[in-house]
């Protein structure tokens, strides 16, 4: 008796573990671990291509556990396409996973690298959702043939050349007595997560023609996220950085434009930008931060705080165009340029010198809140040199501790187009405009887009030929 007793314990014992193991568990406190949280396609597509990874889900419980669904969130017009435990998706429901066991999803991309509008990176994400919980497993693809680069170092002078456009993920860093020559008509493109950071020297070099013009911008370029700013974190010319020189250059949508930090150890300034246009960044487009900047033929356009130069430092801007519009991205709430001699960390307060000079340059801004475009703040007794020479401003009161000569106040320079509905913009002059004519002679010769400039030229960039 005792015998069949035990026997019939056991057998109660076995069929209790038995029938936990074949139920569910339904708590929400169930576990499950994913194999990756992020799948990369790192294949170049020179042709149209399709590539399979997988990803697996363990059910890391003693019970069995039911997916709700996996959900591939593009749906069916994503370029990915999943197949989950030998069920196609888009969205595949009512899974079962054995206790500490594991299930297959695989997912495939496939894209055609000859569509113009493709983006350069192709992004989506697969939804896991169990017991109330969700669990997220992000997709990206290299959508067109170009140069990539991931978390690159540039450690030997290089020259890039504008066969294929370069995409840079995770940043890229230009080492120190390194140089890193790009050539005209260059496309950049950079990831969120990638700035581009220059310890040694760039040089890069374009024409005037938009074909020639070498572009640094965000890598998404389909329709929706194109002319978003903060796409990008910007270039960033770091302490030990000489000799930079960027000639009819872009720079768009980026979170920061062109930061430059400290003075160059050579002689002359550490950047000097010619023809460039910096355009739709979130913050500054160009920040000096106790720098030296020589800056000629620039537009610099519709950014968060336009020109930004602090902590003292020697700057030349001639023949540069300085404005900004509220539009469906940014609202005008700084002005256009603001010089300081310090900045501030706390309580600790860093003051420089300042020697800065501006000729034939507007600053205009509107559709915002601010009533003087130029502005200046003084914080310690360092040596204030800020000097402006047939300048048209908009101004509510003329900045401290400027000298002037020859300006135009609060009269409109009539742009050829402004559409802030449309984020279309033209900074051109129009017949009429007061900037016409009312230039000094520098020697300059030519304008942003190459025009030959007159014996008395235009104030701005852009010279006018009616």
């Amino acid at each position: 008796m005792k015998a069949i007793a035990v026997l019939a314990i056991i057998i109660t014992i076995g069929l209790t573990i038995s029938c936990r193991k074949d139920s569910f568990i339904t708590s929400k406190d169930a576990v499950i671990t994913l194999s990756v949280d992020t799948i990369h396609f790192d294949t170049l597509f020179t042709t149209t291509g399709s590539v399979t990874h997988f990803f697996k889900i363990f059910n890391d419980n003693d019970r069995k556990l039911k997916i709700s669904d996996i959900t591939l969130l593009g749906g069916e017009n994503s370029y990915f396409s999943i197949n989950a435990d030998g069920t196609e998706g888009p969205a595949v429901k009512n899974l079962e996973i054995d206790a500490n066991d594991s299930l297959y999803v695989f997912v495939t991309v496939k894209i055609d690298p000859t569509s113009e509008d493709l983006p350069f990176i192709v992004e989506d994400s697969v939804a896991i959702r169990y017991n109330g919980n969700e669990k997220w497993v992000q997709l990206q693809a290299w959508g067109q043939n170009a140069n990539f680069l991931n978390a690159h170092v540039i450690a030997f002078d290089t020259t890039w050349t504008n066969e294929k456009p370069f995409v840079i993920l995770g940043g890229l860093l230009i080492a120190e007595g390194v140089e890193l020559k790009i050539e005209e008509g260059t496309r950049i493109y950079l990831h969120a997560d990638a700035p581009f950071i220059v310890d040694g020297t760039l040089t890069a070099t374009g024409k005037e023609y938009d074909s020639t013009k070498i572009v640094f911008q965000g890598d998404r370029i389909d329709e929706f996220y194109r002319d978003l700013p903060a796409s990008w974190p910007g270039i960033y010319f770091r302490e030990p950085s000489t000799e930079n020189l960027l000639r009819h250059v872009i720079v768009r949508n980026a979170y920061q434009g062109v930061i430059s930090e400290k003075p160059s150890a050579a002689a002359g300034p550490k950047l000097k930008l010619e023809e460039c246009i910096i355009d739709n960044c979130y913050d500054a487009g160009i920040l000096g931060i106790n720098s030296s900047i020589t800056v000629e033929n620039c537009l610099v356009s519709n950014c968060g705080k336009n020109i930004l130069l602090v902590q003292g430092g020697e700057y030349e801007f001639v023949h540069c165009t300085d404005v900004a519009f509220s539009n469906l991205y940014i609202s005008h709430r700084q002005p256009v340029l603001l010089i300081t001699d310090f900045t501030r960390a706390g309580d600790a307060i860093t003051v420089g010198d300042v020697k800065a000079s501006f000729t034939n340059c507007i600053f205009w801004g509107a559709n915002g809140t601010v009533e003087n475009e130029v502005s200046t703040v003084r914080e310690g007794n360092a040596s204030f040199a800020v000097d402006f020479k047939n300048c048209l401003w908009k101004i509510d009161e003329s900045p401290s501790g400027v000298t002037s000569k020859d300006m135009i106040e609060n009269q409109d320079p009539l742009f050829q187009n402004v559409d802030t509905r449309g984020n279309a913009y033209d900074f051109r002059l129009t017949e009429g405009s007061p900037a016409i004519n009312a230039g000094l002679s520098t020697g300059i010769l030519t304008d942003l887009d190459g025009k030959n400039r007159v014996n008395i030229p235009d104030i701005g960039a852009y010279e006018t030929t009616f």
